[in-house]
């Protein structure tokens, strides 16, 4: 901080004084200003933006802040900071800076280099942020408490503040923390006035109030759902006509001008039971509380009322109940039971006394039930502790039959008082568990047998991964070495020891599937046709139910229950899919699955398949829950909403019945569960005719190819540059933007999956021909073809190639679609 330049004086005489009386005026002027802004400010920070402006009229105030101090946080804040250097601090505890001299001291401060430095040896202020000039803070008082601080400060040459500025701050100061004062205490009035609002809109009760005309002034949001009328019509009209029965109106009317008479009124500041009118016509019962409020020379009558309709219901159902409770208890599957402290009964119900094994509830009234019922009487003292400490409880015990037999039971106990709180009895239900820990014990061990399952499974597929690798470079290796070269024998026995490793896979993936199935040849779409009408009772009237039937007179070998089980589950998982509705597509059809396609999916043996294939337009699932979706148990259902059985089950019943199933799904776009079950033939059809081999059909254009599956990339990279094709590679939509924008020569086709993370393909092919308009584009999907359409993608003329395809099949179509010419 440098020194501070006076300003010569000058003498005093006629203008001086003139000029005097000037500023005076121009110091009034401000403050009635400042008054005003007050008024017209929304909010602090605009009142802060108007004060600013009007001493920036009266001194050089580009450098100005006003820190206030809230005395019960002991934080100073910094609301409003104008500074050419620094920025705002953050709100902190009191230190030693000059605004926290002029809060301690209460006095108005100018603080040239001098007097800083002198404040600063004495050990009094420091210096925070850049050194100023002149630096001017008055404090902003309000009665006698010191709220905050005004000040201006000068980092320039030729602007310096003297006894002049600092006597302009400190006279606006007390209109400055009057202002603010005022405008704080607005805006709590206008923040108590909104929660007051919320509240009332929150409450459960309706909140009425009437002025002394018998006309409504206000409505809650719960009047507007307990009487029907919105508040835009209810605010005006008289009360009496509004939500009082015609019968009882002149009786409102009498008791209203008796307490506007005598102050006196029979029903107000009490809880009273009457009958309410609704908008619609029908009367019903309330709970109704007046108030009367005085406010200056008027009454103003405020009335919570509660809609008693679903208690009334509610106290006749529960007369209802005690009439019928003695039955309920009589005849309860669940062994109901009172007890003392000390171990006696009594009462028990008949299902108590039968699961003790005893003829009758006499019988068990005589027994100890520490010393009889309670294996381990210790348990007993242990629950009957937790009952009083906690107010209830639930435990399984152990407990002996008359017989001498043990059942395990679950008992949910509580304790029951009298009106002093004094300690009566105990009071239990009793549940017999002991064939349900039973079950369960069972399952543990059906769960251990899945877990080895699974972790057979897990080797299998890491297995199959190294198998794939051995087998498709063996293919490779062979094929480069030829038959006559020395090695090849050596080749042949390393492909069967690979072969015979991937029958061991296959045997591991199917372990443990074990249920008992009675097949029988049956024609697919005549079993989902048949289930057509229940499949609608299962799904709701929210989603739109589709069958495309394409494998007419398509056998497989199958127990047709369990094939239905299959049907079921999925329709139902795809239901709970879409939970706001959609469309739910079910179709079959004829397939082949050659080598390539057994190549690339592992464990698949190549031949003729009747494809199910269930698709839904609901939330999809990504890659994480893929991985395990056919986990025993495993489930991305919210708690209590599903076992995590159901594709479990799917997946045992397709394995065990020679089939395989796949799902292709992205999230936010639906899913597609794909069920290969193998085709038979009728014994007096004859055999179908193998299939001639795919004549090779090459080129030389270049292909984007576009695709986020690594394992479909890697092979449609392999078969298209076979094929004498030169290939871009992408992994997602946005390296496939890049890519072509790399690449200097025009692109003849682009072949891309249809969904893919950041961008599909769509987008993609849109981009791509914006800028290269004769590009060709074929879209890849492992979506069925009719349910390809809920992506937007499939327009008329579109090439399209469903997954999975052969490679000679992918060949074919982009030859097809090279070829074409519009």
């Amino acid at each position: 901080m440098s020194p501070s330049r006076r300003r010569p004086s000058t003498p005093r005489g006629a203008n001086a004084q003139a000029t005097e009386r000037e500023q005076a005026a121009r110091l009034q002027t401000a403050t009635y200003r400042i008054s005003e802004a007050a008024n017209a400010a929304e909010h602090l920070p605009e009142l802060f933006r108007a004060i600013h402006g009007i001493i920036s009229e009266l001194m050089p105030a580009r450098n100005l802040y006003i820190a206030l101090y809230d005395a019960e946080a002991g934080l100073l804040s910094f609301p409003y900071w104008v500074d050419e250097h620094d920025p705002p601090p953050a709100p902190h505890k009191l230190e030693r800076g000059l605004t926290e001299y002029v809060l301690r001291t209460g006095q108005p401060l100018l603080a040239t280099a001098e007097v800083h430095e002198d404040l600063g040896r004495r050990g009094e202020a420091e210096l925070v942020g850049a050194p100023s000039l002149d630096w001017i803070g008055v404090p902003l008082k309000a009665q006698d408490r010191t709220i905050g601080v005004l000040v201006a400060q000068t980092y320039t040459e030729g602007t310096r503040f003297g006894e002049r500025e600092k006597d302009i701050l400190q006279f606006v100061s007390t209109q400055v923390a009057m202002a603010i004062e005022r405008k704080r205490a607005e805006e709590a009035v206008r923040a108590s006035e909104a929660r007051l609002k919320a509240l009332l809109d929150s409450a459960l009760d309706a909140c009425v109030t009437m002025d002394e005309a018998g006309r409504i002034t206000s409505w809650s949001a719960a009047a507007e759902a307990v009487f029907g009328w919105p508040a835009s019509e209810a605010i005006g009209r008289s009360l009496a006509a509004t939500i009082i029965p015609r019968q009882h109106r002149e009786g409102h009317a009498r008791g209203l001008a008796r307490f506007l008479e005598t102050g006196e009124g029979p029903i107000l500041r009490q809880r009273i039971e009457i009958t309410a009118l609704h908008r619609d016509g029908r009367e019903f019962p309330v709970e109704l509380t007046v108030t009367p409020i005085r406010l200056a020379d008027h009454w103003l009558f405020g009335a919570f009322v509660r809609d008693l309709t679903d208690a009334k219901r509610a106290e006749q159902a529960l007369r209802r109940s005690e009439a019928s409770y003695r039955g309920l208890v009589e005849h309860a599957a669940y062994g109901i039971y009172r007890a003392t402290a000390d171990g006696k009964f009594l009462m028990v119900n008949p299902a108590l006394f039968t699961m003790l094994g005893y003829p009758s509830a006499e019988d068990v009234l005589q027994l100890d039930i520490s010393r009889d019922a309670y294996v381990d009487p210790a348990a007993r003292v242990r629950i009957l502790e937790r009952c009083e400490r906690f107010g209830s409880a639930i435990e399984e015990v152990a407990w002996r039959r008359r017989d001498g037999s043990i059942i395990s039971v679950r008992l949910n106990g509580r304790p029951v008082r009298g009106p002093d709180g004094a300690l009566e009895c105990f009071e239990f239900i009793v549940d017999d568990v002991t064939e349900q820990r039973a079950l369960e014990e069972r399952l543990r061990h059906t769960q251990k047998m899945e877990a080895v399952g699974r972790l057979a499974g897990g080797i299998a597929h890491d297995f199959n991964n190294l198998l794939t690798a051995i087998l498709g470079s063996v293919d490779f290796l062979r094929r480069a070495l030829g038959p006559e070269h020395p090695e090849h024998a050596e080749t042949e026995e390393i492909q069967k020891a690979a072969v015979r490793a991937a029958d061991l896979t296959r045997q591991l993936l199917a372990f443990s599937r074990q249920q008992v199935l009675a097949p029988k040849v049956l024609e697919l779409d005549a079993l989902v046709t048949n289930l057509e009408k229940m499949l609608r009772r299962l799904i709701g009237e929210d989603v739109e139910l589709r069958f495309v039937a394409k494998a007419s007179r398509a056998a497989v070998r199958a127990d047709p229950g369990q094939l239905e089980q299959v049907i079921v589950n999925l329709v139902v998982n795809a239901r709970d899919a879409m939970p706001r509705g959609g469309r739910l597509t079910v179709e079959t059809a004829s397939v082949d699955l050659d080598a390539a396609y057994a190549w690339e999916h592992g464990t698949v043996e190549p031949g003729r398949y009747v494809m199910l294939a269930v698709t839904d337009t609901g939330v999809g699932i990504d890659r994480a829950a893929q991985a395990r979706l056919f986990e025993p148990f495993f489930t991305t259902k919210e708690f209590g909403k599903g076992t995590g059985l159901g594709l479990a089950t799917v997946y045992g019943i397709v394995k065990q019945s020679g089939g395989y199933i796949w799902v292709y799904s992205e999230p936010g776009h639906g899913a597609t569960f794909k069920v290969y079950l193998p085709r038979v033939e009728q014994a007096s059809e004859p055999v179908a005719a193998p299939q001639p081999p795919a004549r090779a059909l090459g080129g030389t254009e270049t292909i984007l190819l576009a695709e986020d599956e690594a394992a479909v990339r890697n092979l449609a990279r392999r078969v298209l540059e076979k094929h004498g094709y030169t290939l871009l590679l992408a992994a997602t939509g946005r390296d496939g933007v890049r890519l072509a924008e790399q690449h200097s020569s025009p692109i003849d086709l682009l072949v891309t999956d249809v969904v893919m993370p950041e961008m599909g393909g769509r987008e993609l092919a849109q981009r791509l021909t914006t800028r290269q308009p004769t590009l060709k584009v074929l879209y890849l999907s492992g979506y069925t073809d009719d349910a390809i359409v809920h992506h937007g993608v499939l327009d008329a003329g579109v090439a399209f190639l469903q997954k999975p395809f052969k490679p000679d099949e992918l060949v074919r179509k982009i030859r097809e679609v090279l070829d074409d010419t519009p």
